[in-house]
């Protein structure tokens, strides 16, 4: 009998390990998508012409394209579940590679990113919203700070990609004659090459998005208790799997939830924790160093070449505080990386301020603090971000309530891109980044103030804590009366 046990509890493991894996695939694609275009400013600026404005569009068309993604997910998943909104978004991503590699206008590549920046949006909610659902609560902070590790993963390969593709480029001589395909893509025009290797983990994603099952608590909320009892008896045995049958039927009570519940005491107050923390996870300014960062150290004084290799190292960074924020996160708990860190990064961003303003930037120290600003990042709100809005919702509302969250992640990316090239250019590098200083100056005093910890407890048991918070904020209300 004991045999037996450790084989199912074995067997439990590799299943759950197999949809969390292939879930964070999505946060990959995120990652990849987000970050590749950092390699192409330069060929993609001098081919098509760009301006300034036209420079910012092109940096922000895959987020204008994610917004719209966070908003529709949300409602496109509580209606159809989980699973098919990720493989449409999956489709997108590869549509998106493919149509950014062969436009011949600058009108074609800013609708080929936008479609990509769709199926961004869309992972990015419905990836790290799949995994909580999945997850068992002991080891759901983990999990679902998988998914950052898989956009860190994306990131850095982005950068890599980039890397190698801009040396065979400058490497390697021109194949018959300097025409056909291997030239254009690799060789003359080797941004096409970088966006069009987003075709391979894009097809891998939408194959092995087949394999895996819907969430048993979308499954559950929508009156299907056999099917997500049995995804549930996979993932947890039977012992927990009861349990987690009987919480998820009397939390969500066969009530659809609407979202004006999070307007009421409680719940508006984790509307305001999750917007708090897609809004100021933007004012870091994590997006402008993955959009931005090879024209930064461009500007620094770097050549085009060693800024992207500095760029692997930087997104090298970034992976080894992720993995050690994944290994963390469920025993030091999600407010002390968050507040912590999010301390940490406001010195570093203030520290590339100064060295900027007065000029010593020429050296490897501008490096070492973005470097030590990236670990800072890597460590906190990226790894938390995910993690925290993932949990802090009810079952019947998480979609649409992470769409509302997640679209203000995504309007926030939106308007820093989009802004950066003009605002540095009116009025300096340094002030650019003292005003994310002073944001996440702000962003550490909200974390302190608001943000409950959830380390160890159960989605339903989060839910209660909520529905206490707002009766107590409702007796307050009468007693003052």
């Amino acid at each position: 009998m004991q045999h037996t046990t450790t084989y199912s509890e074995k067997a439990n493991k590799r299943f759950l390990a197999l949809i969390c894996f292939v879930a964070s695939l999505g946060g990959v694609l995120f990652g990849f998508d987000t970050a590749v275009i950092s390699g192409t400013f330069t060929f993609v600026e001098s081919y098509f012409s760009l301006d300034k404005i036209e420079v910012g569009w092109f940096a922000s068309s895959a987020l204008v394209g994610a917004i719209a993604g966070a908003a529709i997910s949300g409602a496109l998943s509580d209606k159809y579940g989980r699973k098919p909104v990720l493989i449409v978004a999956a489709l997108l991503f590869f549509i998106s590679a493919f149509g950014s590699a062969i436009p011949h206008n600058f009108v074609a590549l800013i609708v080929a990113r936008l479609i990509g920046g769709i199926g961004v949006g869309m992972a990015s909610v419905l990836a790290p919203l799949y995994i909580s659902e999945v997850a068992p609560p002991k080891i759901r902070g983990r999990l679902v700070a998988l998914y950052q590790l898989s956009i860190v993963i994306g990131i850095l390969l982005a950068y890599f990609s980039n890397w190698l593709l801009l040396d065979v480029s400058q490497t390697s001589e021109p194949f018959n004659g300097g025409t056909g395909v291997f030239n254009k893509y690799l060789i003359s025009e080797v941004w096409r090459g970088m966006f069009g290797s987003e075709m391979l983990p894009s097809g891998l994603f939408i194959i092995l998005l087949f394999l895996i099952p819907e969430s048993p608590r979308w499954l559950i909320k929508n009156g299907l208790h056999d099917k997500g009892y049995a995804i549930l008896l996979k993932i947890s045995g039977v012992k927990i799997a009861k349990t987690e049958l009987a919480e998820i039927r009397q939390t969500v009570n066969h009530v659809k939830g609407k979202i004006s519940e999070l307007i009421k005491p409680g719940l508006r107050l984790a509307l305001i924790v999750g917007v708090g923390l897609s809004v100021f996870g933007q004012f870091t300014g994590v997006n402008i160093i993955v959009y931005y960062g090879p024209t930064i150290l461009e500007s620094a004084g770097f050549k085009l070449d060693s800024a992207l290799q500095f760029q692997v190292a930087i997104g090298i960074i970034n992976l080894i505080f992720t993995v050690i924020a994944l290994w963390k996160i469920d025993s030091w708990g999600r407010r002390p990386l968050l507040i912590w860190g999010m301390a940490s990064v406001c010195v570093s961003l203030f520290i590339i301020a100064t060295q900027f303003l007065i000029g010593q930037t020429s050296g490897i120290w501008i490096v070492i603090m973005l470097c030590i600003y990236m670990a800072s990042l890597a460590i906190s709100i990226n790894a938390v971000i995910w993690v925290l809005i993932g949990e802090i919702f009810p079952t019947r509302i998480r979609g649409r309530a992470m769409s509302i969250a997640t679209f203000a992640n995504w309007g926030i990316n939106f308007l820093t891109a989009f802004i950066f090239p003009w605002y540095v250019a009116k009025i300096g590098m340094a002030a650019g980044f003292f005003t994310f200083a002073a944001m996440c100056l702000l962003a550490t005093i909200f974390f302190y103030r608001y943000v409950p910890e959830t380390k160890g407890k159960s989605l339903e048991e989060i839910e209660v804590h909520w529905d206490n918070v707002g009766e107590a904020q409702k007796q307050k209300s009468k007693n003052e009366f």
